[in-house]
C-alpha cells in the first residue's frame, strides 16, 4: 500500500515537472540585456547619443532629487563653465547663498560652508586622536563640524557630485519613486542637520 502511494507521488511530481518544463517560453540571449543586439560583436550595437541641456541656466527647469541630501542634477547649460577651479568657479556666481535666490537658483547649503575634518594624530603609543581624544574606532566617531567663513576646500569642484544630464530615449524603464521624511527635502539639504545620524 505504502509503495503505491510512492509510486503515485512520483509519477504525479514527474508529470507536473515535465508539463511546467515544456510550458516554460525560451528566452533569447539578446533580451537579457539593455541593448538588445548581439551580444558577441558591436557590428551593429549604437549608443544613444548623448544630449545635454541647452537651456541657459536660470532658465532650466530644476530636477527633483533622486533621495534625500542627493547631489542636485545640473538642468541647464554648462558650456564655458568648466573646468572649475579653486581660484575660478562659476557656479558661485549664481549659487552662492547671498545671491541665489534673487538668481532663481539652488543655495550652496551649509554643509559645503563646514569643514568636517577632524584633527587626527597619533600620540607616542601610536593610538589615534581625533580632536585630542583617544579613539578605538575611527567610525564610530562623531562627524565634528567646524562652520567656515568661505566654501570649504573640498567643496570647489562642484561638477564631481553635480553632472549636467543626458536626455537619452535608451534609458531602462524605471519605477523608483523616492520618499523624503520631510516636505521640501526633495529641492534643499538637511545634512548638516543628521550628519551624525547612526553613529553611537
Amino acid at each position: 500500500m505504502k509503495l503505491g502511494k510512492l509510486a503515485l507521488t512520483i509519477v504525479t511530481a514527474a508529470t507536473v515537472f515535465t508539463v511546467g518544463c515544456t510550458a516554460s517560453k525560451m528566452v533569447s540571449e539578446e533580451s537579457l540585456g539593455l541593448r538588445t543586439t548581439n551580444l558577441y560583436t558591436e557590428d551593429t550595437t549604437t549608443g544613444d547619443k548623448t544630449m545635454y541641456s541647452t537651456s541657459a541656466a536660470g532658465e532650466s527647469k530644476k530636477i527633483a532629487r533622486a533621495f534625500e541630501n542627493a547631489p542636485p542634477m545640473i538642468p541647464h547649460d554648462v558650456d564655458g563653465m568648466l573646468p572649475i577651479t579653486i581660484d575660478n568657479n562659476s557656479c558661485t556666481g549664481c549659487h552662492e547663498p547671498a545671491v541665489a535666490t534673487s538668481m532663481g537658483a539652488t543655495p550652496i547649503p551649509k554643509s559645503h560652508f563646514t569643514n568636517f575634518r577632524p584633527a587626527t594624530a597619533l600620540d607616542k603609543n601610536g593610538k589615534i586622536t581625533k580632536e585630542g581624544k583617544m579613539v578605538v574606532n575611527t567610525s564610530d566617531f562623531k562627524t565634528v563640524a567646524t562652520p567656515l567663513e568661505t566654501l570649504s576646500g573640498t567643496r570647489f569642484n562642484c561638477s564631481q557630485c553635480h553632472t549636467p544630464q543626458s536626455d537619452s530615449k535608451m534609458v531602462p524603464k524605471n519605477n523608483f519613486q523616492s520618499e523624503f521624511r520631510t516636505e521640501g527635502l526633495n529641492s534643499e539639504s538637511n545634512l548638516i542637520d543628521t550628519i551624525n545620524e547612526g553613529v553611537k
